[in-house]
């Protein structure tokens, strides 16, 4: 199977000169988690502007400062196996797909590969073989702020929130924390004061520093208030096609594995299913 069977050619796409504004509109009302950037008025690929780009830098406006520039990227005739382990051995979830000139002409994405390729492959695999142990799970009282701070510790892109008896009671993306945060400012002033040592008449002086930071200020909701309560889930022995169709009906890019008696044990991620093809 190749890049030309499985691509998106319909590209949603930001240019530069451009900004995070425009970035997270596009990212908001077209469901993606990350854009190609091109230079304006071409099609000449310049980076990729991700969720988590505009996470870990909300005091950055400006698109060239926040995209990623160093890019794998792939052609047409490329198979997908060669693509999945670019994705993997860079750590990202999409590779642009560029024509012999260099221009943008399409993206492969982790979902890609699951939907068209992982879907259609009948891989019998079980997920135990793929699936992550240590599992980023949140009381689902918890306040958004605390469980943002749990996600970044855990380093990764979701939290799977649990109730008072610790079952599952829904799933929390970067999506949700972004629809639920604004960028704010902080002033805090650094006063010092310096004097000339051993002259008794020499006048202190007093420098006085301004520092300004930019964070993400979170609503007053917890978790349960904005986490997706239908959770799809699959078990240790489910196999590894059967898992990638749950994740493209439901449009969704994890899902949490459940053991023999119904407890969590383990989290599956398209990223995760991709090694599949490897």
């Amino acid at each position: 199977m190749l890049v030309k069977d499985i691509m998106t050619d319909k590209i949603v796409h930001v240019s530069v000169p451009g900004n995070r504004e425009k970035a997270l509109e596009l990212m908001i009302s077209k469901n993606v988690s990350g854009l190609p950037v091109v230079k304006e008025g071409s099609k000449k690929l310049v980076g990729i502007i991700t969720r988590s780009d505009l996470i870990e830098n909300p005091g950055e406006d400006q698109l060239a400062l926040l995209m990623s520039r160093d890019l794998a990227t792939t052609s047409l005739n490329e198979d997908v196996k060669i693509v999945a382990k670019k994705m993997l051995d860079n750590q990202v979830r999409r590779i642009p797909v560029l024509d012999d000139n260099e221009d943008l002409i399409g993206i492969v994405t982790a979902s890609d590969l699951v939907s068209s390729a992982i879907t259609e492959m009948n891989i019998e695999d079980p997920v135990e073989n793929y699936m992550v142990r240590m599992i980023p799970t949140v009381w689902e009282k918890t306040p958004l702020n605390v469980a943002f701070e749990m996600m970044r510790s855990f380093n990764f892109k979701c939290l799977i929130a649990l109730d008072d008896e610790t079952k599952i009671s829904g799933i929390l993306t970067e999506t949700d924390f972004i629809n639920e945060s604004e960028v704010v400012s902080e002033t805090s002033v650094h006063n010092s004061t310096v004097g000339t040592e051993g002259d008794k008449w020499s006048w202190d002086s007093k420098s006085v520093l301004y520092v300004e930071k930019h964070m993400l200020k979170f609503s007053d909701k917890n978790v349960l208030d904005v986490s997706t309560n239908q959770v799809a889930t699959a078990n240790t022995k489910t196999r590894v096609s059967e898992c990638a169709k749950r994740m493209y009906e439901n449009k969704i890019e994890q899902i949490p594995i459940i053991g023999v008696d119904g407890e969590l044990v383990g989290l599956i991620r398209a990223n995760d299913l991709i090694k599949s093809l490897i």
